[in-house]
C-alpha cells in the first residue's frame, strides 16, 4: 500500500492511498467464493454453482462491498503509519475505483493538534476566601421568613404588598375573551405578577370597590390571542389582606423540613447549609479561574469540525432551555462559537493532563459523584441500578470525575493568591426577587 501525506492549510491533512489491485481481487474473490456456497442461482444446485457465474452475477456487488472495506481499513492502517490523530472522520474522494486496477483515493480530515501544558507555576490565579457571619445567617433567616407570609384581613384601601382578591372580567371588542372571567383571584400588589394598569388600579381600592381599568396586553404575552390587544377589566374587590412576616418558631422550622422542631437547631443547620454553599461556590470560582488562566497561557489551533460539534450542542441545550422542539428554530451559530472553540481547547489541555499524569478514575469519588447525581430522585435506588447497567452513563460519569481529578491537580500546581469576599458576592444571595 503506498502513502503519500500533504499538509493542506491549518490542521487540515490530506493522504492519498493506493491499495494494489492484486488485493482488491484478492479480497473480492475471497467473498465470491464464500458467497458461492450459498448462493442459489436458478438451475443449479446450492453450493454446486460454477465459480464464473457466480462472478457474472454478484462481481459488480461484491466489487462495491469489498473497496467499502477497503477504504475503511486502509484508511487507518494510512493513519497509523503515518502517526496522524484524526479529529473527525475524512472526506473521501474516490480517484479509482473500477474493477481490475488498483484502488485509489484521498481522504482530507483534521488532526489534532500537539498539546502542550503550560508551566502551572508560573501561572497566578485568585482563591477567594470567605467566612459565614451571624449577619450572613440572619439575612438568610429573613430571606426564609419573605418566602412564608402571613396575611391578615383588614378594613383599609389596599396599598403595596398587600394581597388582594378580585373578581374581575375582561374584554376584548366588547367580548370576554378566553381566560378573561374569574372570581376569587388573589394578586399581591406591586409583585409585578399581573398587567401594570391593573396593579395601579387597585391601589386605593376598598372591599366592594369595582372599577373599569383600561389596559393593554404586551406584544410578547404568553398566550398569542391577547398579545398586543387592548382590553377592559371590570373589577371587584372581595378581600383585603396585609402581609406580615411569620415569627421563627417550632412551626415556622417544621414548614421548611427541619422535623426536630428546635429554632437553635434550625439556626445551626441553616448555617451549615450556608457553609456548604459557600464551599461549592468558591471551588466554582478557583475552577472557573484556573480554566481561564489554563487557556489563556495555552493557545491552541484547534479543529474545526470539533468546534462545530460543540457548536450544535450549546444550541441544542438552547432550545431545550427555552422548551422548544424544533429543529428550525436553532439560534444563530455566532454567538457560540467562541465559548464552543474555548471548549474544546479546554477539553484538549484536560486530556493532556490526564494522560500526562497518567491518572486513573478514583473509585471512591466516582462512587460519590453517582450519589450526589441519584441523591435527589424519588426513587434513588432504581435511579442507582440503571446508571450501573448503563455503560453509557458510567463512563460519562468517570470522565467527569477524571476532569474533576485533573483540575484539583492542576489546582495544586499553579500559584493562588487569596482575595477577600463575602457570602452574597460569591453565591449572588439577594440578586434575584424573594431572597
Amino acid at each position: 500500500m503506498q502513502v503519500s501525506l500533504t499538509k493542506t492549510q491549518g490542521l487540515e491533512r490530506r493522504l492519498e492511498v493506493a491499495v494494489p489491485g492484486e488485493q482488491v481481487e484478492r479480497e473480492v474473490d475471497s467473498r465470491l467464493k464464500k458467497l458461492a456456497r450459498t448462493a442459489r442461482i436458478k438451475g443449479f444446485r446450492p453450493g454446486k454453482v460454477p465459480f464464473a457465474v457466480v462472478r457474472q452475477q454478484y462481481g459488480g456487488q461484491v466489487h462495491a462491498e469489498a473497496v467499502n472495506d477497503l477504504l475503511q481499513s486502509s484508511f487507518a492502517e494510512a493513519v497509523a503509519q503515518q502517526q496522524l490523530k484524526p479529529a473527525g472522520g475524512p472526506r473521501i474522494e474516490p480517484l479509482q475505483i473500477q474493477p481490475g486496477t488498483e484502488l485509489r483515493y484521498a481522504a482530507t480530515f483534521e488532526v489534532l493538534p500537539e498539546v502542550k501544558i503550560p508551566a502551572l507555576d508560573k501561572l497566578q490565579i485568585e482563591r477567594p476566601t470567605a467566612d459565614i457571619t451571624d449577619a450572613d445567617v440572619t439575612e438568610m433567616l429573613e430571606s426564609m421568613r419573605r418566602q412564608r407570609p402571613v396575611f391578615t384581613a383588614v378594613e383599609r384601601a389596599a396599598q403595596d404588598s398587600d394581597r388582594v382578591t378580585i373578581n374581575y372580567e375582561g374584554r376584548i371588542d366588547g367580548e370576554v375573551f378566553p381566560g378573561g372571567q374569574n372570581d376569587g383571584f388573589k394578586v399581591v400588589l406591586g409583585a409585578g405578577t399581573i398587567l401594570a394598569e391593573l396593579d395601579a388600579a387597585m391601589h386605593g381600592m376598598k372591599v366592594g370597590d369595582t372599577k373599569s381599568v383600561p389596559a393593554r396586553f404586551p406584544d410578547d404575552y404568553g398566550a398569542s390571542s391577547v398579545a398586543g390587544k387592548q382590553a377592559e377589566f371590570t373589577i371587584t374587590v372581595t378581600a383585603i389582606e396585609e402581609r406580615s412576616l411569620p415569627e421563627i418558631d417550632e412551626a415556622f422550622v417544621r414548614g421548611f423540613g427541619f422535623e426536630q422542631g428546635s429554632v437553635e437547631g434550625f439556626h445551626e443547620e441553616v448555617r451549615s447549609s450556608m457553609e456548604r454553599e459557600l464551599a461549592d461556590a468558591i471551588r466554582l470560582r478557583q475552577r472557573d479561574a484556573l480554566l481561564d488562566a489554563l487557556f489563556k497561557a495555552s493557545p491552541l489551533d484547534v479543529p474545526k469540525v470539533l468546534i462545530d460539534e460543540q457548536v450544535q450542542e450549546l444550541q441544542l441545550q438552547m432550545l431545550r432551555r427555552m422548551g422548544v422542539q424544533k429543529i428550525e428554530q436553532m439560534p444563530p451559530r455566532e454567538p457560540y462559537e467562541e465559548p464552543a472553540r474555548k471548549r474544546v481547547a479546554l477539553g484538549l489541555l484536560i486530556g493532556e493532563i490526564i494522560r500526562s499524569q497518567s491518572l486513573t478514575v478514583d473509585r471512591e469519588r466516582l462512587q460519590q459523584r453517582l450519589e450526589a447525581v441519584v441523591a435527589g430522585h424519588p426513587d434513588a435506588d432504581n435511579m442507582r441500578r440503571q446508571y450501573l447497567q448503563s455503560r453509557e452513563a458510567m463512563q460519562q460519569l468517570e470522565s467527569a470525575t477524571l476532569e474533576d481529578q485533573a483540575l484539583e491537580w492542576a489546582l495544586s500546581q499553579v500559584r493562588q493568591i487569596d482575595k477577600p469576599a463575602n457570602f452574597r458576592e460569591l453565591t449572588g444571595f439577594g440578586s434575584t426577587a424573594g431572597d
